[in-house]
């Protein structure tokens, strides 16, 4: 299972006491009512973020693969002509 200090740094310093405090000023700054629309909000905002990231990954592997692709065949081999036979 991955935690917390795993995803982010930033927030291996943040404890139940600090997420505790943080639900509780939200509510009181939005209200119960306004949460779930606030929540739905940045659901919806991180699952385009993750979408858009994911195209752009796709598009750079994309341009890759068609950079190690060669853009031309090479020229058939030639059999070497018979000076000989070419002269009679």
């Amino acid at each position: 299972m991955t935690t917390i200090s795993q995803l982010s740094p930033v927030l291996a310093g943040i404890g139940g006491t600090e997420i505790m405090w943080i639900a509780i000023v939200v509510l009181v700054l939005f209200g119960a009512k306004k949460v779930p629309e606030l929540m739905k909000g940045v659901g919806t905002g991180i699952k385009e973020f993750k979408k858009a990231s994911r195209d752009v990954q796709d598009e750079v592997q994309r341009a890759f693969d068609e950079e190690a692709r060669p853009t031309t065949t090479p020229p058939a081999p030639q059999r070497p002509t018979d000076s000989i036979a070419q002269s009679k």
